[in-house]
């Protein structure tokens, strides 16, 4: 290719780039002129009565970390039924300095309730059509992506390709799309799913509780639901269409699922869209106060940090490093001892081995964040919805948990 050949490329695509841009633009305009509502209920959401949220948006608000010393952070440490105060010391600045010791003291509690069990299990994607406009997401509507939905004939190639690696544990997700992916083809994926695995998680768009009970019975077995942040203004700013728009909807999707017959639910706020301290703060406190009114859940987090995407110039993210993703995790495990943590892809392997040895206790393996990825034979694949940083294969996490005197676990469930 010749210079000049180079220059014209080069020309083309920052025009392509500028086109992009200005549709952007158009389309956050006409946004703001057709937006509903972030805090009203659409018809056909299910309204539950409940002050879960209300209680932890009004702790998260009232949260002011700066306020804490070495003594808040070493009374925390020597608790031995941490309170949520405690849980907001270990997440403080002030927590830093103690890092090792926190770290320490995780490894702990990890051991006395886990042993040296890790779980594992993978993601299977098997739609990424999606009805939302979240800028931060590479699954958005206004994406140009590759979008695909596999059929059911797919869905048991994909599930049994993945079995033969010795999995018995998968997650099934899909864009958040009633239209492309509504709750009888989830079912449907439940129920092939059920074949091939003895434990079923539903990563899907919030749901009411009928719908849960109804995919429950399908198989499902616990849900995870992402609140991306739990600060309300930052959440419509970055939402701007959909009904993941609705703030308190998605609040309140882990209780629905636990009325709808799930035996556990899973937490999570993308750290970096917003203060990680508050949004870590009130992702704990929400696992805690739903373990307190429905004692028999299994509470589970997770900790992703925002990954390169489309659209991050955009929402200004905020840097999460691994220092503080190690306090977030480790403060998770001192404040909810009995509670899973997981920790993905979206971390390189160094970090997730690090971080199984001292206070994680479920990996995925084998990732793929694509449509249609674990089978050759599917010619319509679907793109990825974010850049993984670990690749390694299911055979190659199970032997790095060996090389660190960690026991991997497929499955510890069983059905009477």
């Amino acid at each position: 290719m010749t210079k000049e050949t180079m220059a014209q490329a080069d020309t083309l695509q920052e025009q392509n780039h500028l086109n992009e841009s200005i549709l952007n633009e158009e389309i956050l305009e006409d946004m703001k002129k057709n937006r509903i509502d972030h805090m009203t209920y659409l018809p056909g959401m299910e309204e539950i009565q409940s002050d879960i949220m209300e209680q932890v948006v009004t702790a998260m608000n009232n949260y002011d970390y700066n306020r804490y010393t070495e003594a808040d952070v070493r009374r925390a440490l020597n608790a031995d039924n941490r309170t949520p105060e405690d849980f907001a010391a270990l997440l403080s600045p002030a927590a830093l300095p103690l890092l090792e010791e926190i770290a320490q003291k995780a490894q702990q509690e990890t051991r006395k309730h886990f042993g040296n069990s890790v779980y594992m299990f993978t993601p299977l994607y098997i739609a990424n059509y999606c009805e939302n406009y979240c800028i931060y997401c590479g699954f958005n509507c206004h994406n140009k992506i590759n979008r695909a939905r596999l059929s059911e004939e797919q869905i048991e190639m994909e599930m049994a390709a993945i079995a033969k690696t010795g999995l018995q544990e998968i997650l099934i997700l899909t864009g958040e799309s009633r239209k492309k992916s509504d709750v009888k083809y989830i079912g449907t994926a439940c129920r092939i799913a059920r074949k091939y695995f003895k434990v079923i998680g539903l990563e899907v768009y919030p749901m009411n509780s009928d719908e849960y009970a109804y995919l429950h019975e399908c198989g499902a077995d616990y849900v995870t639901v992402f609140q991306e942040t739990y600060n309300s203004d930052k959440y419509e700013t970055l939402h701007l269409a959909g009904h993941k728009r609705i703030f308190p909807y998605r609040v309140n999707a882990q209780e629905r699922a636990l009325m709808g017959g799930m035996r556990g639910v899973a937490f999570g706020a993308l750290l970096g869209l917003d203060d990680f301290r508050k949004d870590a703060f009130a992702t704990g406190y929400h696992g805690y106060l739903l373990q307190r009114k429905y004692p028999h859940a299994e509470i589970a987090f997770s900790c992703p940090r925002l990954r390169p995407i489309i659209n991050n110039d955009r929402i200004n993210p905020m840097d999460v490093h691994e220092t503080q993703l190690l306090q977030v995790v480790c403060a998770y495990r001192l404040f909810m001892p009995f509670a899973s943590i997981t920790i993905s892809t979206r971390e390189c392997e160094r970090v997730r081995d690090n971080l199984v040895q001292i206070a994680a206790t479920k990996i995925s393996a084998g990732v793929s964040t694509g449509i249609g990825s674990h089978v050759e034979e599917i010619e319509e694949k679907g793109d990825d919805q974010f850049e993984i940083s670990d690749g390694r294969s299911v055979d190659e996490v199970y032997q790095a948990l060996l090389d660190h005197d960690l026991q991997p676990v497929m499955n510890d469930y069983v059905y009477v």
